[in-house]
């Protein structure tokens, strides 16, 4: 296997035509997207959107656990407690949107095979594609409260756009959505099982591309093995629960909300499992899941990103991403000394300057 982190690949078609395939390359990391990666890939894009023979763009990751579980926040550590490091922290969150950027605007056809973890960066990276496909063993989040961030990557754009409120739930929890959730909540666009991938591959690899919409193209590939797979489509908590998700997310403040969602951490089932991450989340994250998606609900793509540039930039200084991330991956005592231990103690000026 390559020890490269990503792998460029071209497939040819039966008309000469060729699909171009990226594929994540660090599966002992979960295929976490480091900065190496990012600028691996974002001219890579670049070349394919130039290249006329290119019809299509196929983006997956090596091994069966991950498609990709967010960014590389070790590498952030240390740029934030580092000295000669705090450029890269900054670097690269600029080259991460930049990059979520070129995908959600990729003008040809972009496949994006999300089998497995897919969290924080990783959902920067599929939301963009054109065509995002989960499978029945997606797993869909963004965690970001437990680290004292917030959900990045344009997730103040893709969550504004769930239905109700399932967008401010899933911000605030942290919930980890399936295959069936994602394709609910618009998360997703074709769920089709795993194993039918290698034949989703050949089937594009046969089809005629010259003078075809590839866009009609890889819809009708992806429509044909998404029908011979329904019967594996599993069940839908966010469906199930949509209504309840609306009602306790329904409050005109964030910490009557927070109150409601914890309300009902003691019982049993999928909402309840959800709330339970809010006991160790960071106040100062959940603050900011509230203002930011609150305050960009009618802003384009590019303001949502333009605005969490600013934000993840103040993350870097402020100190409570660097703590959430010391005690989940480098000391992992498991036990974050947040800046403040509840919404009720908190500055309202301490959130402000994350905004200014």
């Amino acid at each position: 296997m390559s020890d490269q982190p990503i792998i460029f690949e071209e497939w040819k078609t039966g008309d000469g035509a060729l699909i171009a395939v990226a594929r994540l390359n660090t599966p002992k990391a979960l295929n976490s997207l480091s900065l190496e990666m990012i600028r691996l890939l974002t001219p890579q894009l670049k070349r394919w959107v130039e290249d006329p023979v290119i019809q299509a763009v196929w983006l997956e990751s090596e091994g069966d656990k991950a498609f990709c579980a967010g960014g590389d926040i070790v590498a952030l550590y240390r740029s934030m407690t580092e000295p000669q490091g705090a450029s890269e922290g900054e670097a690269f969150f600029t080259e991460e949107y930049e990059l979520d950027y070129l995908i959600h605007t990729f003008p040809k056809p972009l496949v994006c095979w999300g089998h497995g973890i897919v969290m924080g960066g990783g959902m920067g990276i599929m939301e963009g594609a054109s065509h995002r496909v989960v499978t029945e063993g997606s797993k869909l989040a963004m965690p970001e409260i437990t680290i004292g961030l917030y959900p990045d990557v344009a997730a103040g754009w893709f969550l504004n756009r769930t239905p109700g409120r399932t967008g401010l739930f899933l911000g605030l929890t942290g919930a980890r959505l399936n295959g069936a959730d994602a394709i609910f909540t618009g998360l997703a666009d074709r769920f089709i099982r795993h194993d039918l991938k290698a034949d989703v591959v050949a089937e594009l690899c046969k089809r005629n591309w010259q003078g075809e919409d590839p866009h009609a193209v890889v819809g009708s590939v992806l429509r044909q093995y998404e029908r011979e797979s329904a019967d594996a489509m599993p069940e839908s908590p966010v469906r199930t629960h949509f209504d309840e998700i609306n009602r306790v997310t329904d409050a005109d403040s964030l910490e009557a909300t927070v109150n409601q969602l914890k309300e009902l951490s003691g019982g049993e089932g999928w909402v309840a499992k959800a709330t339970r991450s809010l006991a160790g989340a960071s106040p100062t994250s959940l603050a900011l899941v509230w203002r930011h998606l609150h305050g960009c609900k009618h802003d384009s793509l590019k303001e949502v990103l333009d605005k969490e540039l600013v934000l993840s930039t103040k993350c870097l200084t402020k100190g409570e991403f660097a703590e959430g991330i010391r005690a989940l991956l480098i000391d992992k005592d498991q036990q974050p000394r947040w800046r403040y231990a509840s919404l009720a103690e908190m500055d309202s000026a301490w959130i402000d300057d994350f905004f200014s």
